[in-house]
């Protein structure tokens, strides 16, 4: 264990070797907490692949070193003079950073924060420092790699009502990101429906919890699409009523989905890749007045032609969900009624990392 409040271990961020990640376990020192901010003592944290993305980024974008981590959860040591959300002692999940005054804001939409991408995505400077490095933290108000954090009061969601113990927030971790964004995708996005077919392009955490929720709202049709094998077959048991291998080169994903929905297509579709290819496809197969919504992070040049005329006739609607648009108190209670079986998804972080990238492992999970 740390001696003070004010050293931990961190997982440190230095700048990537090529597009592998570059990450050191250290002890590092932590600056003092500020009037709306949380001392955090972490009890887990999910790897996302956000976490994969921006530890890869060059350092021009955003600078190195920096620990990141956004699905947090644990319990506050010291809350800030003018901390309301929650005070030492309590269970928390911590989630992402909003500045709570902008127009989205005020609505009950903080996801869409005016400045979220500053905020979130950049971080401070010297949040955490060793004798060599000034470390910048607050990656999504939070940074959580790490055992000790210093966390934004925005970021920071009070569950001491709804959980039972620390084991618990192990497993909840990741309702501050990855689960919340595919859960809140279908339902408070897209408002899906028993009347709507559903599919859903990548099947990692997001991607599965949005399968679940699909299945949790009734939905008529749920296709997942997915290359990894043990994915699909996870998809099926969560709700998945067909799949598509997408690992077969000579595949027309388009004819299938036409093919599964009497030529019509869906009238939900959801990408969590990223991956150009595929949103390029489901802009095709989504069906007149269906709704396109992109969930995953596209390479940060992307850009989507479309031929206006075509969209205006279909009706089509091109959306983009953040954090999928909700709070992650909602999904515990669906996870207690059943509904929503998260622990088939999670996985131990030191043994799982690896696979990752490879697709063998939904959700690691970092246990502190």
């Amino acid at each position: 264990m740390p001696a003070s409040t004010n050293t931990t271990k961190a997982i440190v961020a230095y700048e990537p070797q090529g597009n592998r990640l570059n990450l050191k376990l250290e002890h590092v020192n932590l600056r003092d907490i500020g009037a709306d901010e949380l001392l955090i003592r972490v009890v887990a944290v999910g790897v996302c692949h956000t976490d994969l993305i921006f530890g890869t980024w060059p350092s021009e974008m955003i600078p190195y070193p920096k620990v990141l981590g956004h699905e947090g959860s644990g319990v506050v040591l010291k809350a800030g003079s003018n901390v309301k959300t929650a005070s030492a002692g309590d269970s928390v999940l911590l989630s992402f950073q909003s500045c709570k005054s902008c127009h989205s804001c005020k609505n009950d939409h903080p996801s869409f924060c005016k400045g979220f991408a500053d905020i979130n995505y950049g971080g401070e400077s010297d949040v955490y420092s060793t004798d060599e490095n000034t470390i910048r933290g607050s990656f999504f108000g939070q940074s959580s790699f790490a055992e000790r954090v210093i966390a934004k009061e925005s970021s920071v969601v009070n569950v001491s009502h709804l959980v039972t113990d620390e084991e618990e927030l192990k497993l909840f971790a990741p309702l501050g990101c990855g689960f919340q964004t595919g859960a809140g995708t279908i339902d408070k996005v897209a408002s899906a429906s028993e009347k709507d077919t559903v599919v859903v392009m990548g099947l990692g955490g997001v991607g599965l919890v949005s399968i679940m929720t699909a299945k949790l709202r009734n939905c008529k049709t749920i296709i997942g699409v997915d290359r990894t094998p043990e994915r699909i077959e996870l998809a099926k048991t969560l709700g998945a009523t067909h799949v598509i291998n997408t690992s077969d080169k000579d595949i027309d994903i388009e004819k299938e989905i036409r093919s599964i929905t009497d030529g019509n297509g869906s009238s939900v579709t959801v990408d969590t890749t990223g991956n150009m290819d595929l949103i390029r496809a489901g802009m095709d197969f989504t069906a007149s007045r269906g709704q396109m919504i992109i969930v995953g992070v596209p390479p940060p040049d992307a850009l989507l032609n479309v031929h206006l005329i075509t969209f205006m006739q279909t009706g089509k609607m091109l959306r983009g969900s953040i954090e999928g648009d909700v709070t992650p108190s909602e999904m515990i209670k669906w996870y207690r009624e059943g509904k929503l079986p998260i622990d088939k998804l999670a996985d131990d972080f030191e043994t799982a990392l690896a696979d990752m990238a490879s697709g063998k492992v939904v959700k690691p999970v970092l246990i502190w």
